[in-house]
């Protein structure tokens, strides 16, 4: 592994020192390159991270995937195939589900949307090719048809604690309600946030992705980095499908029980979901986590306890805000409800952690 590194934009849009960039510089000044066992390259414009945790940025999401579902069985094949209750939904109503193979284990995960005649799945990268070709394979006799249309939308994250007041500038009518939609423009808006617990989800056709990036500067709201806004998701706990889900995993691992119906009735996977909750045996559960010092471990670290592996890391990454490594890891059941203090297997010096 590389030593760390850390390369950090000075200033704010003005050219202002920030608080967070003097924290970084510290952090320049600290580090040891002697543990080359542990890396991190810290690119983070303190600008888009800043406004990110502070008041609000805008976040490129158009690489994710995007699914629309037609046909008159769409929503029975959905319901019959994901976690939660795809009969429930209405016009401008979205949802957020896992799909599972037969053994329980998490295939992807996405939000659906139902757009009035058609339903809309956004997905993870990672997921989109699998969740398409899984649902196709069950298509036999039903009214359904799929079509990727990852290309034809640009999906733009509009994140952070000022963000109602961010999409009040571009005359956005915001959802009343979670996951749920309202049209704007020739595209919609979604109440759906991926690095905290408040944003929206822009989506426009492809070819107004210029004007609305336009729009967006013009307001003033600044950029966020991919790297950024991973930073501030991790600090805030949120696991992401493709580092923190996997199909190595059961749902009730992953703790992200608002994505499964409690009595929905039957889908695919579900009977695993149900014996694992009925028997209450999760032997590890996805919990947030946190390092004393500036190194980031590489997904896949073990943490332990007296010697002995109570959890393993899936991601993480350096914190200028709260001057530590912040990250996710699956914790062994009884160490998740205890907390005890923890240390980053293979490391001398001690590098010592906890459950957040």
């Amino acid at each position: 592994m590389e030593n760390v590194e850390a390369t950090v934009r000075k200033g704010d849009a003005f050219g202002r020192a920030t608080p967070l960039l003097a924290r970084c510089d510290q952090l320049i000044e600290r580090v040891d390159p002697a543990h080359s066992r542990f890396h991190s390259t810290i690119e983070v414009d303190m600008t888009g991270y800043e406004a990110l945790r502070e008041s609000a940025a805008w976040l490129d999401l158009s690489d994710r995937g995007e699914i629309r579902v037609g046909g008159e069985d769409r929503a029975r094949l959905l319901h019959a195939m994901c976690t939660n209750h795809i009969h429930e939904l209405r016009f401008g109503d979205g949802q957020y589900a896992f799909f599972l193979n037969a053994q329980g284990r998490i295939l992807g995960d996405a939000y659906v949307y139902d757009l009035g005649e058609t339903l809309l799945l956004d997905t993870e990268p990672e997921a989109a090719k699998k969740i398409r070709e899984h649902l196709d394979k069950y298509i036999i006799a039903d009214d359904v048809t799929l079509e990727d249309e990852t290309h034809q939308w640009t999906t733009i994250g509009l994140e952070g604690p000022e963000s109602a007041a961010a999409a009040a500038k571009l005359n956005i009518a915001i959802p009343d309600r979670k996951y749920c939609l309202r049209n704007w423009d020739n595209g919609f808006v979604a109440r759906v946030a991926s690095t905290g617990p408040k944003g929206f989800r822009i989506f426009v056709p492809t070819d107004e992705k210029a004007h609305l990036v336009a729009r967006l500067e013009k307001a003033g709201i600044s950029n966020a980095t991919a790297a950024e806004a991973r930073v501030v998701r991790l600090e805030n706990g949120i696991p992401r499908y493709g580092e923190d889900v996997t199909e190595r995993y059961l749902v009730q691992e992953t703790q992200m029980l608002h994505g499964v119906h409690p009595n929905k009735g039957c889908y695919l996977g579900q009977e695993i979901v149900e014996r694992v909750r009925s028997r209450a045996q999760v032997h590890r559960v996805l919990a947030p986590i946190r390092i004393r010092g500036t190194e980031v471990p590489q997904p896949g670290t073990k943490l332990t306890t007296e010697g002995k592996d109570v959890a393993e890391i899936t991601s993480a990454a350096y914190s200028p805000a709260l001057g530590e490594v912040v990250g996710l890891a699956y914790v062994r059941t009884e160490a998740a409800h205890k907390k005890p203090e923890m240390a980053v297997a293979g490391r001398e010096p001690l590098l010592s952690a906890y459950i957040a």
